[in-house]
């Protein structure tokens, strides 16, 4: 199911810009993330397509962001995408802490422009890095920069006053298994 992210209050409104957000599990052990970005894609700053490598701090420029926690324990696993091609995984033991490299293969990315859609999919294999058991509880989010080089934070949920994608209240979206 596609869900509208919303902008931080305290991020600069992008008036021509709608960001929504879907993920599923078709398989067990499998997440499959869409984002979808319309409106004036020329107002945004996006970074040319490279080949598909890790890279660190995707978040400092445009970049699509999943969050996923198994249903027992604190830890959870970060995912950031760049319409680049690049991407980065990491595993964390508690809110914002323990913070390292998950051992995940590579995504199967596909981005998609046209005049006014920014299209991703991705597919990713997890393994036994997150529980099969059980719901997921997932957070997606956005880093969208404009031509100014302005961040804006988009996401299901914002429960902190400052842009907060870690936070463990904005796993809104529960995925049971498949």
């Amino acid at each position: 199911m596609t869900r509208g992210m919303r902008l931080h209050p305290h991020s600069r409104t992008l008036p021509n810009v709608r960001v929504e957000g879907e993920a599923s599990r078709p398989r067990t052990g499998e997440l499959e993330l869409k984002y979808v970005v319309t409106g004036r894609i020329s107002d945004l700053s996006l970074p040319a397509m490279v080949p598909s490598v890790r890279k660190e701090e995707l978040w400092r420029r445009t970049c699509f962001e999943a969050f996923v926690r198994a249903p027992e324990g604190d830890g959870y696993l970060e995912f950031n995408f760049s319409p680049s091609s690049e991407w980065a995984a990491y595993r964390f033991d508690s809110y914002r802490s323990g913070m390292r490299a998950a051992g995940v293969p590579p995504p199967r990315l596909l981005f998609e422009r046209v005049e006014s859609t920014l299209a991703l999919s991705a597919l990713l294999e997890l393994g036994g890095s997150v529980s099969s058991e059980g719901a997921w509880r997932v957070a997606l989010s956005a880093v969208i920069e404009d031509t100014s080089g302005t961040l804006s934070y988009w996401a299901l949920a914002h429960p902190a006053a400052r842009p907060d994608f870690h936070h463990p209240e904005g796993f809104v979206l529960e995925l049971p298994p498949p």
